[in-house]
């Protein structure tokens, strides 16, 4: 008897088995319907095994298998199996959440098919050169299909006359449609298809490669570098704002391609794919490329990974989720900003990306790329000890573009204009005057944080939060940023009915509102979470950017990275200091990053750049670093102190996390799971029950224990023991969660 193994979606750390009928055929990968309880439920097989622990007579059958869809590989189930280990997370929700949402339900996925384009053989015997000049559209899809087949979408980027030119062509007799399934699978007799093969495959990727860049000295040491690489390397590419990182991953990616394999490319920010997406169709212009992010509707998300399964997504670009796509030709794998913590997950399976990537690489046997201009410390220190090879790019890729100059301005001792210093308004009129752009980046939306009543001072605190309720003028809202709980601002006082109510601080829609006062003929354009909620509504203003249609931009952390824009000679920062006394001991260099990364938008074509910092602490030792853009002395002295207080990269971390609606639950549970912890015996070190850093959010109030190990190995052996102690403790009310190597508190 054949028993299905399956994994399902469900907070249990276990497989199910199932009786497989001898009339149906079931394979380690494939998609099954099965009976759990009342009810039918897809999951995954995860092993077929010819006998069960569990009586024979328990066990029930497997209902369907299906076959719409290629079963998942051996090697992406190792993959998931390492995660569900690694992170401690149920087996099931950990396969399952990985694939697209089409793929978690037994809808039958409704295959379209994809009219392609080939030569014929008259095609094929054309001399490309006796056809007329003036054909430049024919003649640029004839060179593409001399290649390989291309479907419509892929010829679309030759011009927008393309389907003219390509009716013309089939006219003649030289270029023939034929049909193909998206999902890769042989078509059905039915289905119209072409007697023509395509052609075959060479062994090798043929491909058009636009080299519009000759790559500087230092760019080329770190292509041939990986390029030479035989097997698993890991390379931390660490270059300065500027420095072409990005022609250094097209080099790389040209390599891969050329050896017929697929180019995974992480990056942390939906909004960073589609111009990247752009821009690598314009040097690969017959290459398939794909995008796999939350951003695109469930049935495109589905067909994108259906085309990287199969083979036909050669470049794959996507945020941390696309870690976990079906790549059976997988070559190269670049992680940019690795240093983001938006790679790591904050609920769920809380994974790290850029981790995943990496074993996901050494078990593939192939190179991985982290780029960074402001490397994480683990990676930093991983790189000075050998176990990453590092390679650096020390001057930006225009030769005529220096990093710009920083400068601080004490905001005590100089006259400021509702938050703005007098000399940075001088500065940003200076460069109205020269036609040039400048960058006001605060990292705070809305018009000001919170609002406080002059009279007994009351403060807009949320009900449900431990946070502050921000006021939003223009919506005319107090909105919670944690929870979403929103109101109208009072008109007077709960307290006190006082009506001296003023807001406290700056958001992004007051600086925009001052800026428009002081310089009422500029164009200011504000860029934020709230600005960008609509579609498209971001690809518009980085279009009006790129013409040079806006003088003064004001924007969060979307504008700090992945942008250029050479018209942009003056980044202004407000508001940077309090992250200099947070109890977050990542907090400085999260810092650093940010105003390094926001500091590399100005200066990146010929004109110089500036940047000016207003600040309290003009002497902070983060501040004379960024000033004399030395992030190795910053990362040295960081490191220094992580060794001295038994911090991450030199110690290992592991936290519990606990909310509910009853604190005295939370904290009983925490101290009870500290208890079973300590008793336990193993080399780690068992922190104190604390409170979160918003101790209560949503009407939940949250707590956590730390701990660390010396070792990796030390923290896995003893979270593996400590979990059978954690199920054992009744939690039915709270929401509980281990987050392994956490970047939160």
């Amino acid at each position: 008897m054949l028993i299905a193994r399956v994994a399902l979606d469900i907070p249990l750390a276990t497989l199910f088995d199932y009786t497989v009928d001898a009339a149906m055929e079931v394979v380690v990968g494939q998609r099954v319907i099965v009976p759990f309880g009342t009810r039918q439920m897809l999951g995954v097989v995860m092993e077929c095994v010819a006998n069960s622990d569990m009586d024979a007579a328990k066990i029930k059958p497997l209902t369907r298998a299906l076959q719409d869809c290629a079963p998942l590989s051996a090697e992406l189930l190792r993959l998931l199996n390492f995660c569900s280990e690694y992170y401690r997370y149920p087996i099931g929700q950990t396969v399952l959440p990985a694939l697209p949402t089409r793929l978690r339900s037994d809808e039958p996925i409704v295959v379209k098919s994809i009219v392609s384009y080939r030569l014929s053989a008259q095609g094929a015997a054309l001399d490309l050169s006796r056809l007329a000049k003036n054909k430049k559209v024919q003649l640029r899809i004839l060179n593409l299909l001399l290649v390989r087949a291309h479907s419509k979408a892929e010829l679309k980027v030759v011009a927008t006359t393309v389907s003219a030119a390509l009716k013309l062509l089939v006219s003649e007799g030289w270029v023939e449609e034929f049909e193909q399934r998206s999902d890769g699978l042989t078509p059905s007799p039915s289905d119209k298809t072409s007697s023509h093969s395509t052609k075959p495959p060479s062994g090798r990727g043929e491909h058009i490669f636009n080299n519009a860049h000759t790559l500087t000295s230092e760019q080329q040491v770190a292509v041939d570098a990986v390029t030479q690489a035989q097997n698993f390397q890991c390379f931390l590419l660490h270059g300065i704002t500027g420095s072409g990182k990005t022609e250094v991953y097209v080099h790389l990616m040209h390599t891969a391609l050329q050896r017929d394999g697929q180019v995974l490319l992480l990056v942390p920010e939906i909004n960073l794919t589609p111009q990247l997406e752009d821009y690598f169709r314009s040097r690969f212009p017959d290459v398939g490329i794909t995008s796999l992010h939350s951003g695109l509707s469930e049935k495109v998300r589905l067909e994108n990974w259906l085309d990287a399964q199969q083979g036909r997504a050669k470049i794959i670009l996507g945020t941390r989720l696309s870690v976990f796509a079906e790549l059976p030709k997988l070559a190269l794998i670049i992680v940019d900003e690795e240093h983001d913590a938006s790679f790591k997950q904050q609920d769920g399976l809380r994974y790290s990306a850029r981790d995943v990537a990496i074993f996901r690489a050494s078990q593939r046997g192939v190179p991985i790329v982290l780029g960074s201009a402001t490397p994480s410390l683990e990676s930093f220190h991983n790189a000075q000890t050998g176990r990453y090879q590092m390679l650096t790019l020390q001057q930006r890729a225009n030769a005529s573009a220096r990093l710009p100059t920083v400068r601080c301005i004490h905001t005590k001792q100089n006259l400021m204009k509702d938050g703005i210093s007098e000399i940075l308004l001088r500065e940003i009129e200076l460069r109205i005057v020269r036609g040039e752009q400048s960058l006001l980046f605060i990292n705070r939306r809305g018009y000001a944080p919170v609002l406080m009543c002059g009279g007994c001072g009351w403060l807009s605190d949320c009900k449900n939060c431990a946070g502050k309720m921000v006021l939003h003028l223009k919506d005319q809202r107090l909105r919670c940023h944690h929870c979403g709980y929103q109101i109208r601002p009072p008109k007077v006082c709960p307290d006190c009915a006082s009506n001296d109510l003023h807001p406290i601080g700056s958001g992004t829609q007051r600086v925009e509102e001052i800026l428009q006062e002081r310089f009422p003929a500029a164009r200011i354009l504000r860029v934020d979470r709230d600005s960008t909620r609509n579609k498209r509504a971001w690809q518009t203003m980085r279009e009006q950017i790129h013409a040079n249609e806006v003088d003064i931009l004001v924007g969060t952390q979307m504008l700090a990275k992945g942008h250029d824009f050479p018209a942009l000679t003056l980044v202004g920062v407000l508001n940077p200091d309090s992250a200099l006394y947070s109890s977050d001991f990542r907090a400085t260099e999260k810092l650093y990053a940010q105003l390094a990364q926001v500091s590399g938008r100005a200066g990146r074509a010929d004109k110089a750049g500036e940047v000016i910092i207003q600040t309290e602490f003009p002497d902070h030792p983060l501040y004379r670093a960024l000033q004399c853009h030395d992030f190795n002395g910053f990362a040295a002295e960081q490191l220094a102190e992580r060794d001295m207080a038994g911090f991450p990269p030199f110690h290992f971390q592991a936290i519990l996390r606990a909310e509910g609606k009853v604190e005295s639950e939370v904290y009983a549970y925490l101290n009870q799971a500290r208890a079973t912890a300590t008793a336990l015996g193993h080399a780690v070190e068992v922190l104190g029950v604390v409170p979160a850093a918003l101790a209560r959010r949503a009407n939940h109030v949250r707590a956590h224990l730390l701990i660390q190990a010396s070792t990796r190995r030390a923290l896995q052996t003893f979270l593996r023991d400590w979990q059978f102690d954690l199920d054992a403790i009744p939690h039915s009310k709270l929401r509980c969660a281990l987050d392994i190597d956490p970047l939160e508190f």
